[in-house]
């Protein structure tokens, strides 16, 4: 069996399937976002989760042919990149596994292992593509400068709204009431003393504030549809980074497809990022998800194991869906 664990801001989702596409159980737990949560919360998280899910499939560590791990984060800082590919060792007790960012996650699931570009939008936002053999990203390099167009960047460009139309430095339209009501503001500037104090300016916080924006953007504030769209040109421009990083030329149309919150059904992106992707001067086909991430990680694993699942495999994993 196959086990694919799909470490994400928010959650973290495991997932064990064999060689003829079935799933053989899941699992879900909190943050594997190290610079969030701790190394020792990473690691403490991890073995909850693969042990909850060999437990629900009525198997043990032995019988793991082979695992992926996508970490957020994974990749970025090789001070702590011996530690994090440490992690599996600790539980699986073998080294039949690989670690990698959580991007690849998102692609093997969204595309099934195949060539073209995948998009994450969730608590924070990068694009990973393989086209040829060749591997490239763009976007992801954090919080801080980074993660444009994720549930975090949407969030924080929210808050700076909310602070305008406060001021008066813009027109005062939906989203300052409704953020006003999800936060049970007594006052405008209480929202310091929440987002400061109370959420401690945690990413995973502030980013579960990005669904006032779309429900903004929804009750017909043109400002807050704004973000949502910039957002989308964001992923976009990933997009024609990880296309020109990858070689492709221009007449060739690649493959995109996406993952994350923000592209679930009803998600705010699905529509703005279409039409930002139609946009560009480049050829593409924008095609729904295969898989889940989670499933991908999966996926990925028996491909690094060298037993690639046969189509009808992979038709099957899909049909569990």
């Amino acid at each position: 069996m196959f086990l694919g664990v799909d470490g994400g801001g928010t959650k973290t989702a495991f997932a064990l399937i064999d060689e003829q596409g079935r799933v053989l159980a899941r699992h879900e737990e909190g943050s594997a976002y190290y610079l969030e949560v701790g190394m020792d919360g990473t690691a403490a998280m991890l073995e909850r989760g693969c042990r909850a899910v060999l437990h629900a499939a009525g198997a043990g560590t032995g019988d793991v042919a082979f695992g992926f791990f996508g970490l957020p984060a994974y990749g970025e800082d090789r001070a702590v990149q011996p530690v994090l590919d440490a992690l599996p060792r600790a539980i699986l007790g073998s080294q039949r596994y690989l670690c990698g960012n959580d991007m690849v996650c998102s692609w093997a699931g969204s595309l099934a292992c195949r060539d073209g570009i995948s998009v994450i939008g969730g608590t924070g936002s990068m694009a990973y593509g393989e086209f040829a053999g060749a591997r490239a990203r763009a976007g992801g390099w954090g919080e801080l400068f980074s993660d444009e167009g994720s549930a975090y960047w949407i969030a924080r460009a929210g808050l700076a709204l909310f602070s305008r139309m406060s001021d008066g430095r813009a027109v005062r339209g939906p989203l300052h009431g409704l953020l006003r009501a999800r936060l049970g503001l007594q006052e405008d500037l209480d929202l310091c003393g929440v987002i400061y104090g109370e959420m401690n300016a945690e990413r995973s916080r502030v980013a579960a504030l990005a669904p006032v924006v779309s429900a903004a953007a929804a009750a017909g504030d043109a400002q807050a549809q704004a973000i949502l769209d910039a957002a989308a040109g964001e992923l976009a421009g990933m997009v024609d980074a990880v296309r020109a990083a990858l070689g492709v030329a221009a007449g060739v149309e690649v493959a995109v497809s996406h993952s994350g919150g923000l592209f679930s059904a009803g998600g705010p992106l699905r529509e703005p990022f279409a039409r930002a992707l139609a946009a560009r001067a480049l050829p593409y086909r924008l095609t729904r998800p295969r898989l889940p991430p989670v499933l991908g990680a999966a996926l990925y694993a028996a491909r690094s194991a060298g037993r690639p699942l046969a189509a009808v495999a992979v038709e099957r994993l899909a049909g569990a869906i």
